[in-house]
């Protein structure tokens, strides 16, 4: 899913984030460190750390990077900036539509109160191969409302079950600058990412 559904939108949603995030992340461009060495991918910043690696997810039919994959501490942290309107957020009504897609897929989710205010605790079912019985992935959805965008993480592995794995991968989300740009965009359409221009093939940071 790249674009977010649009639906029936109600007017004026309150924004969703920490009370620290100008302070704390994540970061708007304008609030970002400007001398800290980032990795340039479009619509996000990310900054490197040891045992962080890269992967960007691609549209198959489009081509167009779609997410920014990161893998760490054991999990694995999936991005995507939106664009939003400037004074109320997203992540109220997203959140919901998430509830939804994933409970027509027969799995289910739990609301929670996060490090980054309400989340979903998901279990998706995965396909399984003939004959296997049917499994289930366990994933943290979060979501922060920030001037003009919408940051939205998918968290698997470690920290979606483990404390201290969990405090490593909010750190690097917090850690995360969102480009917004001056472009008009319709709220919910994916902020454009791209390939770091340093790197010629797929990059691992």
């Amino acid at each position: 899913m790249s674009d977010i559904e649009t639906g029936d939108i109600p007017a004026e949603q309150p924004k969703s984030a920490p009370e620290d995030r100008a302070e704390a992340g994540p970061f708007d461009e304008a609030e970002a460190n400007p001398v800290r060495p980032y990795v340039d991918l479009g619509g996000v910043k990310v900054l490197p750390r040891d045992g962080l690696h890269l992967r960007l997810e691609v549209e198959e039919g489009t081509k167009r990077v779609v997410a920014i994959g990161l893998d760490y501490a054991n999990s694995t942290l999936q991005v995507q900036p939106f664009a939003a309107p400037r004074s109320s957020g997203l992540w109220h009504e997203i959140r919901a539509q998430i509830a939804d897609q994933i409970a027509r897929q027969g799995g289910t989710t739990t609301v929670r109160e996060g490090s980054f205010g309400p989340e979903l605790l998901a279990q998706i079912p995965v396909a399984a191969g003939e004959g296997q019985p049917g499994q289930m992935r366990l994933a943290r959805f979060i979501g922060v409302d920030g001037p003009r965008w919408f940051l939205r993480g998918v968290i698997a592995g470690e920290a979606a079950v483990d404390p201290a794995a969990a405090a490593k991968v909010e750190d690097l989300f917090r850690s995360i600058v969102v480009v917004r740009g001056s472009t008009p965009m319709p709220p919910r359409d994916l902020i454009p990412l791209r390939m770091p221009a340093s790197s010629a093939g797929a990059p691992t940071v």
